[in-house]
């Protein structure tokens, strides 16, 4: 999660108060800069805000913290869907990497979907499954780095393509729900193909009726 603090500060030999906004941050980072900023003895008011705009008070930042490394965090997600056209059936795949108790952590799995109707909206369950997966996990108040090799995926979700087809634009809701209920940012990064094999070939194993699900620790 990133923060930005707003305050007000009153310069020395002046009453005048002036409002200043900082840079994203840390939750640790806001800290420091708020201690360091009351030992002066000139701040009038100082809120901390997150990128959704939530406001935050110190002391429910710092039990954040406290519970920040018992919690899946720096969660990165590698996502794709594959469909076949003869039967209607799509096949999704995962692979989630988070640490956890100061440990490194991977998700693989794959599932398959019916009543799809093309190859991108595939790509669009899978993305689906995500949020659903990281709202098991209980990851919340993060930013979520997602990787695919779906150039609409990417730019729709995103926000730079602007998205007109109705069977997307449901997915694109209920996306947008459950992030904001996690207080989640999603960050899309479109990646080539060949970077993205370990999705794609879970993908892959689900049409062909493989089932796959593990948790393992990567050392």
């Amino acid at each position: 999660m990133k923060i930005r603090l707003e305050w007000y500060y009153t310069p020395l030999k002046t009453k005048q108060s002036f409002f200043m906004k900082s840079d994203w941050m840390s939750v640790a980072s806001s800290l420091m800069l708020h201690d360091d900023l009351e030992k002066t003895g000139r701040l009038k008011s100082i809120e901390f805000l997150d990128e959704q705009d939530t406001a935050w008070t110190k002391k429910q930042l710092i039990k954040f913290l406290k519970q920040f490394e018992t919690e899946p965090h720096d969660v990165i997600a590698y996502i794709d869907g594959g469909f076949d056209k003869a039967t209607r059936s799509a096949g999704i795949g995962l692979a989630i990497y988070y640490k956890q108790n100061h440990k490194n952590w991977r998700i693989r799995f794959n599932d398959t979907l019916e009543l799809l109707e093309d190859n991108n909206e595939a790509e669009y369950a899978a993305l689906h499954r995500l949020l659903m997966q990281l709202t098991e996990m209980n990851v919340h108040h993060q930013t979520i780095r997602i990787y695919s090799d779906s150039m609409i995926v990417v730019n729709q979700a995103s926000g730079e393509w602007p998205c007109y087809e109705e069977h997307y634009l449901n997915w694109l809701d209920r996306i947008d729900q459950s992030a904001k209920k996690l207080g989640l940012t999603l960050e899309y990064k479109l990646v080539d193909r060949s970077l993205n094999k370990e999705a794609d070939q879970l993908a892959t194993q689900a049409l062909e009726g493989i089932e796959i699900k593990s948790v393992i620790e990567k050392v």
